[in-house]
């Protein structure tokens, strides 16, 4: 079925309340960082809880108008597993920012320098998808919360810390010598790490966040094998390619799990969940449109764009 040709015009600007997105989501972004960094008891505690109440009830805000705005898009979405399966899995072909012309010219057209602007938003976006995963999984049903587990696993190389996800992203940054900061990130992206935060911290959001990660899972591999083809045609070494040729991959296998054991059994358990289950994946596609919208605003400023296809 097609996609609804409904999306924003700039995220975070859904109501008046939001004036400027940019201070929105570098404040959360701030907050995020410091809330979920490992700490000891302060005696300031109740200064800090103060403070986090209040940024809850802007991320609660934010996230309720993003919910509002895609409410249309998903009104329609099928409650039975086979028929939501058939929607979900659609979202890659006509999902919002699928087969965007931005990833054939990285991997075709792109200088060093630009690929490694590309990554440094990247970088400075990335919520964790590890993290994202554990913090989703808490007091799910058997079957999602094994699957969730599995792919944690994988994410933590099944024990091994050479093979770490998280890690091994951290050492591209390094090998390429990557500097990024939250406030030499576009909001944009610094608006989707803020929303998959979100949603996987926020016990009323778990669905989202479970139909969020795995259309991460589902759209991923296409995007992340043209960037690993970018920088190997510059001549990026090895190390500095192996986490986004292993995605390439290892998404694909995650991907046809995500469906099987967990999108299938919620629905099939609880059939109102799959349109919240919908508003987590296109709230996360849309938030990377704007992202790849804005990069190539950035990049293409004095170049000519590849137009890049779906097949």
């Amino acid at each position: 079925m097609p996609f609804p040709a409904l999306r924003l015009s700039r995220l975070g600007q859904f109501t008046a309340e939001f004036p400027d997105a940019e201070a929105l989501h570098i404040g959360l972004a701030r907050w995020n960082r410091r809330r979920l960094a490992v700490q000891t008891p302060t005696p300031d505690w109740r200064e800090t809880l103060n403070d986090d109440c209040r940024m809850l009830r802007l991320e609660g805000a934010f996230i309720e108008a993003f919910r509002a705005h895609v409410a249309p898009m998903v009104a329609a979405v099928p409650s039975d597993p086979e028929g939501f399966i058939a929607w979900f899995e659609d979202l890659k072909m006509s999902g919002p920012g699928q087969w965007d012309p931005l990833f054939a010219w990285l991997e075709t057209t792109a200088s060093f320098d630009q690929l490694k602007w590309f990554l440094t938003q990247e970088a400075a976006g990335e919520a964790g998808f590890d993290d994202l995963v554990a913090m989703t999984q808490v007091k799910l049903p058997t079957r999602p919360k094994l699957e969730l587990a599995r792919n944690y696993w994988d994410e933590m190389g099944r024990g091994a810390e050479g093979g770490m996800h998280g890690p091994m992203l951290e050492r591209t940054v390094k090998r390429l010598e990557l500097t990024p900061t939250i406030e030499g990130t576009a909001w944009q992206s610094l608006c989707l790490a803020n929303t998959m935060t979100a949603l996987a911290t926020t016990r009323r959001y778990v669905y989202q966040s479970i139909g969020a990660l795995g259309v991460v899972e589902l759209t991923a591999p296409t995007r992340v094998a043209a960037v690993d083809a970018g920088l190997k045609r510059v001549g990026a070494p090895p190390e500095a390619r192996k986490y986004f040729a292993l995605h390439a991959q290892l998404d694909i296998e995650h991907s046809a799990a995500w469906d099987a054991e967990a999108l299938v059994p919620l629905v099939s358990e609880n059939p109102a969940c799959a349109r919240f289950l919908a508003e987590g994946a296109v709230m996360r596609l849309i938030c990377g449109e704007e992202c790849f919208e804005t990069y190539r605003a950035h990049l293409w400023a004095h170049t000519h764009p590849v137009v890049y296809a779906a097949e």
